[in-house]
């Protein structure tokens, strides 16, 4: 497989830049294709032809993994709103958490605060938007999904706190 052709969960936070100066303000040739449900266009494929800004010359694409993670908006939003509760959004127990009782459930909320066992095994995107806690002899999952604010489907943009409604889903991995 070429550089340029990276797909599925290996190339996850890696980004193409010029070969020559190390640029991302790189372009390729590519077809999209209009998707009618999501309202946008989709990159369908990508061709060999590539072209630097910075070096205003053609180029060959190399794919990196950035210091600074393309999604870290995403990830800091997600972490204000866990961790303090800022920014738009419901915190949700399920019937298994609550059945534990008032003071189990403000423990668990609180480990959930605290959390920050994040890795590349469990937090891939590197968004953190899922953990796995055991607290009191009881295996807790927490996950925060980004909706639009009426709740009916995905965020269009979880970096936007504008058009985004976060839910912090705790429940036991009993019920999963």
């Amino acid at each position: 497989m070429s550089e340029q052709e990276k797909t599925g969960l290996d190339a996850i936070g890696e980004v193409p830049v010029c070969a020559s100066c190390g640029s991302e303000r790189v372009v390729t040739d590519a077809w999209a294709c209009w998707n009618r449900d999501a309202g946008l266009w989709e990159l369908e494929n990508s061709f060999d032809d590539a072209y630097c800004h910075a070096c205003e010359a053609e180029t060959r694409l190399q794919w990196i993994r950035p210091d600074d993670p393309p999604n870290r908006r995403v990830r800091d939003l997600n972490d204000e709103f866990r961790t303090r509760g800022l920014g738009r959004g419901t915190v949700l127990v399920t019937k298994g958490i609550s059945a534990l009782g008032p003071e189990f459930v403000a423990k668990a909320v609180s480990a959930v605060r605290r959390f920050d066992d994040f890795t590349e095994d469990n937090d891939p995107w590197g968004e953190h938007d899922f953990g796995a806690i055991d607290l009191d002899e009881q295996k807790i999952f927490w996950k925060i999904d980004p909706y639009d604010l009426d709740l009916q489907d995905q965020s269009p943009n979880p970096a936007n706190p504008a058009v985004t409604h976060r839910v912090l889903t705790i429940i036991l991995a009993s019920e999963y």
